[in-house]
């Protein structure tokens, strides 16, 4: 594997999944009891379809790949990366709270969980860096620095 590539999907943390099903349940045994099992059942079927289908749209792809970082549905071309910072939990869970920067752009996904800043050098660009959250922020570090060695022209 090229190591200047990097791929990998954050989704919902365990909580909301666990939380999805105890309102799923919950609703489901009220409505069956106030108004019968057909009822209860539908509730159950309703809510758990669109609880899945929330917690699957939380789902965020994380990739460096053809001088591209790709953190959900932005995108940033490596020549605009500046300084890349691995972060543990707790450095992260200050950078995403009472230390955010409101221009920053925040891709968070879980908690406790590790983060990668990144600063922008892009004099035009209002935003300080983005904050990624990620399960191997070495490697998605390392990723990044490798595909900006790599891209061409000048660095800036």
């Amino acid at each position: 594997m090229d190591a200047s590539h990097y791929e990998e999907r954050t989704g919902a943390p365990v909580f909301l999944w666990i939380l999805v099903e105890i309102l799923s349940l919950s609703l489901a045994i009220a409505y069956g009891a106030a108004a019968g099992i057909v009822w209860g059942v539908g509730a159950l079927v309703i809510t758990q379809g669109l609880g899945l289908w929330w917690l699957l749209a939380m789902r965020a792809r994380i990739a460096v790949d053809d001088g591209v970082l790709v953190a959900g549905r932005a995108r940033l071309p490596v020549r605009f990366v500046g300084a890349v910072t691995a972060l543990d939990p707790d450095g992260a869970r200050y950078l995403g709270g009472p230390g955010a920067d409101a221009r920053a752009f925040l891709l968070l996904r879980g908690s406790g969980l590790p983060a990668v800043r990144v600063n922008l050098d892009d004099p035009a660009d209002p935003t300080p860096y983005w904050l990624i959250t990620t399960r191997r922020p070495d490697a998605l570090r390392d990723a990044l620095l490798a595909a900006k060695a790599a891209a061409p022209g000048p660095s800036s």
